[in-house]
């Protein structure tokens, strides 16, 4: 009778209690108070019912799923073409770095709090941008609108 006690709550102690999950992901970039990228995480969190993001900098912000209206996803490329570089392109060193691209992509989640439209944009990183996209349906429910360029990304 003992072992079958003991069978069993080593049996209870693996089995997941409620279907509450969170799911997380650390290489995002979100804007803090002055504007610039900094580092943060974001999580999908069944058991607040929420979208979690919290910054390296900042305060986190809470978005309940019920508040989301649409979540967008953007992949862009952007030339590294400024003045400077314009100049020194005779010279073989702006040419070079003109020549460079930078590639996003881009999660906006369009939501309301309080009747009051609100928008919060994150980048993510290019490992990690599909498994997000997939926690998005998965946890929201709701399917990311795609715009852009999206067929044109690196898989």
């Amino acid at each position: 009778m003992n072992r079958v006690t003991t069978a069993v709550l080593v049996l209870c102690a693996f089995i997941p209690f409620g279907n509450a999950e969170q799911t997380s992901f650390q290489r995002i970039h979100v804007p803090d108070p002055k504007g610039k990228p900094t580092k943060a995480v974001l999580s999908f969190d069944d058991q607040e019912q929420a979208v979690v993001i919290r910054p390296a900098k900042g305060n986190p912000v809470t978005i309940p799923y019920s508040s989301v209206d649409k979540f967008v996803y953007e992949y862009t490329k952007k030339h590294h073409v400024t003045e400077g570089r314009i100049a020194t392109a005779p010279i073989g060193i702006g040419a070079i770095e003109m020549a460079r691209k930078s590639r996003f992509h881009w999660l906006e989640i369009n939501y309301h709090l309080a009747e009051v439209p609100k928008l919060y944009i994150l980048r993510m990183d290019s490992h990690e941008y599909l498994p997000i996209l997939q926690a998005v349906k998965k946890h929201t429910g709701k399917d990311p609108e795609i715009l852009g360029n999206a067929d044109k990304r690196k898989k």
